[in-house]
Order: structure tokens, then C-alpha cells, then sequence
């Protein structure tokens, strides 16, 4: 009688195939070099200061190790590569950006404090007193400096001095040069040969047998260069041209001076809730905001009414019986929603030239009229609605069709018994059925035209200009390219406003998604 592992109450060892043994190894072996890659980034982005950065890999690190290394989250190892991405892609992005919104971070305020106070330190100036001309000269297979002493020259100075050839130069070292009352006997090298040099000059430091160190101060002159500020003890400098006292402002991050005036370059603080409040007490800012903010939903919510008229009208012809070569109407009312939509803006911005432009050619010859498409604001509103019903009508059309197949013939024939035509037939059955399952819909487009950046950058640029606008302003931005303008363009670069900005245009987008999903009946 056999007796089995089974029937002892052991427990059986299935084996296992050695393809799989494999698998899981090589598993384990990527899954420690990727935790290993990760933890390098965190160590990498701390030592750079950079401590978001350091703890965003720190969490994806560790939850690839979790994740890939405990058989209880087996089941959850595939969804971890989509959640990954949406981490780093859309949430830290997010998050990243509303911490700026409470920084005062701007071109003004962007390296760390420590560099801020290094350009201070290497800054230098040019010393009253004896400063040299020079020339490069040639000779032979050497290059000397010849310098000459401008104005006066101190008892025990020399008025001319050659330097040995440049070749000798040491990086970080000064090259000597001596006394001499010969003249230069080589080839004086031109001005295009100096500024061919002007980096390894720029680098040189020449010091004269007294032990003066002199820098050069231009494209024909050296001179001492002294140090500009002097670091001290408690953390302020001491400016050694001006003899004033600078202390660092941990409020506003700039070096100040004793009568508060700030000294660029400065470096990024926490300020609270100020960009915030920036956007609706400081007069330059809170007007063109609020105007860029009506236009916004106007321009948004035109843009849907008029597509939707534009779709639909058309949808309800194509589904005229008595029409011949739908499929051809549909092929050609369909095709702008085929063509690149940066391609058919660029092509209208030459069609709404002023001077050159074919809309204002046939304009001015049927009515004698030339609108200034670019610089009237309110013309300059109107092209852009032109041109976005133009791109946006046939995924209306699209919409409006399937829609409009889905309705019960039968109604249609009732309101044929009943005497109805076709606009009552369009107006009282067809409009009022679709409209409901295209509500969602509609306010999806709502909250893409509420974004639609590359209209405007494409046509308008956000032109023309909001006069006395303390930041890049236009009458055509929208909020989100008003909101670049102030990140990137101009002189602004102020990306604490800037992300403040992006930061409230996400909650009414977030607002829009909500009434979405509710419109949609969707459980949130």
C-alpha cells in the first residue's frame, strides 16, 4: 500500500517550469534596476536643491518596489505603469503648479539663494586709476599682449608692458608681464582677430611685476579689476565700490539696501496667498483679468452656440430625402474637420490680411469696406469666432447626424398627418430630442474652446494690446493664453501670477467636468 505525501498531511511542492523561473527572475532583476535608477534620480535632484523632484521619485521608487515585490499587490502590477504616468504627467504637474502659485517665483527670483549671493561675490568692477591699451601681436609663432599705461603712471610703474606668449597661459593662473621700452616688432593683429580671441582674453588675468592683477575691461583695454562685494559673517554683503551695507530680505527674496531699495537678481520665497489677491485688488491686473475672464466664457460659449447652429442646420438637410449625393455633401462639409487645425488657421490669418488679403479684397470690392482684422478688437473677436465655428462645425455635424438617425420615423410621420414642414419638424421634434443627449457633449466642447490656446497663439497672438496693463495683456487672450503670456513672453515672466492664474483656470475646468458627469448622470 502507498502512502502519499497527501495522505501524511505534508504539503506537495508543485515544480515549477524552468521558463518561469526565469520569468520571474528577470522580474525581479528589472524591477531592482528600476528602483535603483530611481533612487539614483532622488539623490541626483536633492543634491541639485531640488527636493519635489527628489521626493516625486522617492514615491515612485518606492511603490515600483511594493508594487513588483510583494506577492499580495500582484493584481495591481498592471495598472501600476497607467498610474505611474498619470503621477508623474497630470498630478505633479498639478501640484508643482500650485506650489508656485504661493512662491514669488519670476525671471526676477529664479536661482536659489546661495547662487544669488555666488553673482554677487564673482562680480567685479573696473579701479580708478591706470588702465592699459593693448595690442595682440604676432610674432612668429607667438602671440603677445602689448599694453601701454593711459593718463598717468605711478613713479615705480612701467608705461609699456609685454606679456609672455599666450600660449604659456595656465587655465586659473595669472600670466606675468614685464617692463619693456621696445615697440612691438611683429604683425598687430586687427580687430576681427581680437574678438575672434575675446573668450581666452576675457579668461586671462595678467599681473604686473608690482603684483597688480589686471582684467580685461574691453575690446582694447585692460585695467585692475577688484572685487565687487565682500560676503560678511551674518549673512549680508558689503558692497566695496558704493561702501553700503546689502541684507538679505527673507520676505521678498532680493538683497536690499539700507533705503529698501531690492538689488536683482533675487531668489524665490513663500508668499502666501499674494499672487492670489494680486488678481483682484492690484487696478492694473484685476481689469484686464476680469475683461480676459468674460471674454473667455463668451468666446466659449459663442463658439458652441454657433457650431451647434451651423452642425445641426446642415445635419437636418443632409437627412432630406429629396436631396441627391449626400454621401458627397457629407465627404466635403466633413473635410475641415480632416485638415490640421494650425494649417487652416495659418491659411485664414493670410485670408484676413489687411492690406493683402482675399476676405478684405472681395469686402472692399461688393461693399467698400476694409475692417482692420489685427488691431480693431472687436473685428479682431470676430475673426477668431469665424475662423473657430469654421474648425468646430463638423464635429457638431457628426454629433447632430448620428443623433438625428437615432429618432423614430414614426414622429415625423405624425407631424405630416398633422400638417407640420420641415422648419416645425426641426424646431419641434428634432432639436428638442437630441438636445439632451448632447447637453454633456456640449459642455465639453465649452471647456475645450475654454483652453483653446493654438487659436489664439496661431492668429492673433493675443493681439491687439490691453493699454495700461501692467502685465502682457490682450483684448483676444484667453485665460489660458494670457496665462503663458505672463509665464513666458514680454518682459513679465512672473510664473508665481502665472500659476496662481493656471491654477484657478483648473478649478473651473474642474468645475465644468463636475456638471458634466452630473449632466451625464455619471455617480461621482
Amino acid at each position: 500500500m502507498f502512502v502519499t505525501n497527501a495522505s501524511r498531511g505534508l504539503p506537495r511542492h508543485r515544480s515549477r517550469h524552468p521558463a518561469e523561473r526565469y520569468g520571474r527572475w528577470a522580474l525581479r532583476t528589472l524591477t531592482a534596476l528600476l528602483v535603483l535608477a530611481t533612487l539614483w534620480l532622488v539623490v541626483a535632484f536633492h543634491l541639485r536643491g531640488q527636493w519635489m523632484f527628489s521626493l516625486l521619485f522617492l514615491v515612485l521608487g518606492a511603490s515600483l518596489a511594493i508594487v513588483f515585490g510583494k506577492r499580495e499587490w500582484m493584481s495591481h502590477r498592471y495598472i501600476f505603469p497607467a498610474l505611474a504616468g498619470m503621477g508623474v504627467f497630470v498630478i505633479f504637474p498639478l501640484v508643482y503648479t500650485i506650489g508656485i502659485s504661493f512662491s514669488n517665483y519670476s525671471s526676477s527670483n529664479l536661482l536659489g539663494e546661495e547662487r544669488v549671493r555666488a553673482q554677487f561675490l564673482d562680480r567685479t568692477y573696473q579701479a580708478e586709476g591706470q588702465a592699459f591699451d593693448f595690442q595682440l601681436v604676432r610674432e612668429g609663432n607667438r602671440t603677445r599682449l602689448y599694453l601701454e599705461a593711459q593718463g598717468a603712471v605711478d613713479p615705480e610703474g612701467a608705461r609699456q608692458l609685454v606679456s609672455l606668449p599666450l600660449a604659456q597661459a595656465v587655465e586659473g593662473q595669472p600670466l606675468a608681464i614685464e617692463p619693456t621700452e621696445a615697440a612691438p616688432s611683429g604683425e598687430a593683429l586687427g580687430m576681427r582677430e581680437v574678438i575672434a580671441r575675446r573668450d581666452r582674453l576675457q579668461r586671462l588675468t595678467l599681473v604686473t611685476p608690482e603684483g597688480i592683477e589686471l582684467k580685461m575691461a574691453g575690446l582694447r583695454r585692460f585695467a585692475p579689476m577688484l572685487p565687487r562685494f565682500e560676503a560678511n559673517p551674518d549673512g549680508s554683503l558689503t558692497d566695496l565700490r558704493e561702501g553700503i551695507l546689502l541684507t538679505p530680505d527673507q520676505e521678498t527674496g532680493f538683497f536690499v539696501t539700507e533705503d529698501g531699495e531690492r538689488l536683482t537678481p533675487g531668489w524665490p520665497v513663500a508668499v502666501g496667498l499674494d499672487n492670489y489677491t494680486r488678481i483682484f485688488t492690484d487696478p492694473d491686473i484685476r481689469g484686464p483679468f476680469l475683461q480676459i475672464f468674460v471674454w473667455t466664457f463668451v468666446f466659449a460659449g459663442l463658439t458652441v452656440v454657433f457650431t451647434l447652429a451651423v452642425g445641426f442646420v446642415l445635419a437636418t438637410l443632409l437627412q432630406w430625402d429629396q436631396l441627391k449625393g449626400k454621401a458627397i455633401y457629407r465627404t466635403l462639409l466633413i473635410l475641415p474637420y480632416a485638415v490640421p487645425a494650425f494649417i487652416s488657421i495659418l491659411i485664414f490669418k493670410g485670408m484676413f490680411n489687411q492690406n493683402h488679403g482675399e476676405i478684405n479684397l472681395i469686402l472692399e470690392n461688393l461693399f467698400g469696406i476694409s475692417p482692420d482684422w489685427f488691431t480693431d478688437p472687436s473685428t479682431a473677436r470676430t475673426m477668431l469666432l469665424i475662423v473657430n465655428t469654421w474648425l468646430g462645425y463638423p464635429y457638431m455635424l457628426l454629433l447632430c447626424m448620428g443623433l438625428i438617425q437615432s429618432i423614430p420615423r414614426d414622429l415625423y410621420e405624425a407631424s405630416a398627418v398633422d400638417g407640420g414642414g420641415p422648419l416645425t419638424n426641426m424646431m419641434r421634434i428634432t432639436l428638442p430630442l437630441i438636445l439632451k443627449p448632447l447637453t454633456p457633449l456640449l459642455i465639453a466642447a465649452f471647456a475645450f474652446n475654454f483652453n483653446n490656446f493654438v487659436l489664439i497663439a496661431l492668429l492673433t497672438g493675443g493681439k491687439p494690446d490691453i493699454l495700461g496693463a501692467s502685465t502682457p495683456a490682450g483684448t483676444t487672450d484667453l485665460l489660458v493664453s494670457y496665462t503663458y503670456r505672463i509665464a513666458f513672453q514680454d518682459a513679465g515672466q512672473q510664473f508665481g501670477l502665472a500659476a496662481a492664474i493656471a491654477t484657478l483656470i483648473f478649478l473651473l475646468v474642474i468645475g465644468l467636468s463636475w456638471l458634466n458627469l452630473r449632466l451625464s448622470k455619471v455617480k461621482v
